[in-house]
């Protein structure tokens, strides 16, 4: 069954009030909405989401021109219905407080004690609504020597270990990096997602809601995983390797007579058949290397005998012979191969979907494959605004006049919504 089926979605008829902006929360709140469930995103009259500007690049429209939809906030807004409201306006806040009573879900990332002040805190809520999932996403958590910082996703990288762990070691030119992508972001969110489900699996049974409390540090440290336990196991504080395994060898990025490619040998079985494609039988029988743990203990001696061999063939030669006798290994893509890559094609991880300014926008497919309930590509996501008169006049019952009374005062911007209703979540 394809991704984007008409079947129910697993989440049909819940709704997701989304007070988050950046990249964890509407990751989250993205893979909810993929999964079925209306989302509502709230956002700033005027600005929006902060990653709306986050670029070049810019969709463009039917002329070429850039529209004001940054790549970065079409990478992770579709399946949801746009709301410009003002939450510093006491109106504002009303409407959110009354959304948040027909809502299932709320997720928020703003500074802790920032929504407290507003009225819109977990606990005046609940008092509305008792079956309220409230989630919230910071960058310490809510509590903590560290609970009043603001967290972004470079700062939980340094502070949570993994930079100290990525890149090359300083005797090879190498220093402290980052992940190319907000990987400390994207994590927390899919955390937070899992908690929601966890959440409401509970709601399903007792009937009542509950608070989570998510926090990109608390995300990053967790998905430190084997590194993170080797070190409480050892005592030893790891150094970076580059693309080497830290207890894998050979597993890293080899150069060939063109270009780089990865070789993973994963035992001493795929050792001994990659010597004998290299012609080296006898690095296989050799003590140092006859094990993993050899090889791991004399890496430093190993590797350079390898890459002295690799130079010899091309990398698609090599992916040729070690792929037909079962050794693992593959290229290094750039994003031109991978969404070119007739795997990535088959599998639907690049999709297309109809944009009011643009006509089309192509964007990044959900891995999540369900048989019965798959995931659903209903909208793309929404220019700014688009949806404020629909959502509110759908579910809290506001008229044309009252919507008029509250644009006039600033509270709710409609300028967007004239024409883009088919934006809206059904």
């Amino acid at each position: 069954m394809s991704k984007s089926s008409s079947a129910p979605g697993a989440l049909s008829g819940l709704v997701v009030l989304d007070l988050s902006r950046i990249l964890a929360g509407p990751t989250c709140t993205q893979i909810l909405g993929d999964l079925g469930a209306e989302v509502l995103k709230v956002e700033r009259p005027g600005r929006g989401d902060d990653t709306r500007g986050w670029g070049p690049p810019f969709l463009k429209d039917g002329e070429g021109n850039e529209t004001a939809e940054s790549a970065y906030y079409l990478s992770s807004n579709r399946n949801k219905a746009s709301l410009a409201i003002d939450l510093a306006a006491p109106e504002g806040q009303k409407l959110i407080a009354d959304l948040a009573e027909k809502a299932d879900i709320l997720v928020e990332n703003f500074k802790v004690g920032d929504l407290k002040r507003r009225g819109l805190d977990y606990e005046t809520l609940k008092a509305r609504n008792p079956k309220l999932i409230y989630c919230s996403i910071s960058g310490f958590g809510q509590t903590g020597p560290y609970a009043q910082r603001a967290g972004y996703d470079f700062i939980a990288q340094g502070m949570g270990g993994i930079m100290s762990l990525t890149g090359f070691p300083d005797e090879e030119g190498g220093t402290e990096t980052k992940c190319g992508t907000g990987i400390a972001d994207v994590m927390c969110g899919m955390y937070a997602a899992v908690s929601i489900l966890a959440a409401l699996n509970h709601r399903n049974t007792t009937g009542e809601g509950q608070s989570i409390d998510i926090s990109l540090l608390d995300a990053q440290v967790s998905w430190l995983i084997n590194q993170g336990v080797a070190y409480l196991i050892s005592g030893e504080v790891p150094g970076r390797i580059g693309n080497g395994h830290p207890a894998i060898v050979p597993y890293e990025t080899f150069p060939a007579a063109d270009r780089s490619f990865i070789l993973a040998v994963g035992n001493d079985t795929q050792f001994e058949k990659f010597c004998a494609i290299a012609g080296a039988p006898e690095l296989a029988a050799d003590p140092l290397y006859a094990r993993n743990a050899d090889r791991v203990r004399n890496r430093k001696q190993l590797i350079p005998l390898i890459r002295r061999l690799t130079i010899e063939k091309t990398a698609a030669e090599w992916i040729s012979l070690l792929e037909t006798a079962g050794v693992p290994c593959g290229p290094v893509n750039d994003l031109a191969d991978v969404f070119a890559d007739p795997q990535v094609l088959a599998r639907e991880m690049r999709i297309s979907l109809p944009h009011p300014l643009s006509g089309g926008v192509d964007l990044i497919g959900s891995p999540i494959n369900l048989e019965k309930t798959p995931v659903s590509y209903r909208s793309a996501p929404p220019v700014l605004g688009a949806d404020t008169a629909n959502v509110l006049s759908r579910l809290l019952g506001l008229d044309e006049a009252a919507l008029s009374a509250l644009a006039e005062k600033g509270i709710v911007d409609l300028g967007a919504s004239a024409g883009q209703k088919g934006n809206a979540a059904k």
